[in-house]
């Protein structure tokens, strides 16, 4: 009976530790209810990257938090602005018999900013960096464009990261 009260106490102390897995923390003000995403701004060539990132990220506040998203800034206790700054494609693996590409990595460098309606900002990231590789099919009969699911892949891993930086205050 000793025995599993002193179990019991020390379950019970290590929970209260302070620690907590990444992505599940909230040290947003407890205030804030709705959050407006409004359409991430793209001042690259890319095109429709920045609207995958919105959506993206939008659907990660949906699942992941307690929070409402609105569209319009005017509804919402805090408004999350994002801007696609920068796109960087090159080639990592060269086809020796051929010289083409057959491995691509992606930079994207996007600007994120959380401000509450009283315009104080709660968060800020200004040069937010995220990679991403894919594969390009040496074979031209084979061949199938996948810059299109990786950047859906990207997006899905900026959104994550976001949210979890937002969240986190990171």
């Amino acid at each position: 009976m000793v025995l599993r009260l002193a179990a019991a106490a020390a379950v019970l102390s290590a929970a209260s530790c302070g620690y907590h897995i990444s992505g599940r923390a909230d040290a947003l003000p407890k205030a804030l209810h709705t959050i407006a995403i409004p359409a991430f701004g793209n001042v690259t060539t890319r095109y429709k990257l920045a609207e995958r990132l919105t959506a993206a990220t939008v659907r990660e506040f949906i699942t992941r938090t307690r929070y409402r998203v609105v569209a319009d800034p005017g509804e919402a206790d805090a408004t999350l602005t994002g801007s696609l700054v920068n796109y960087f494609s090159f080639p990592t693996v060269i086809d020796q018999n051929t010289g083409r590409s057959t491995g691509v990595q992606v930079l994207v460098i996007v600007q994120i900013t959380l401000t509450a309606n009283d315009g104080t900002v709660i968060y800020s990231r200004p040069n937010f960096e995220v990679r991403e590789r894919y594969e390009i099919a040496i074979d031209p009969e084979a061949y199938f464009d996948e810059s299109e699911v990786a950047m859906d892949r990207l997006s899905r891993d900026v959104a994550r990261t976001v949210v979890s930086a937002v969240l986190e205050k990171f």
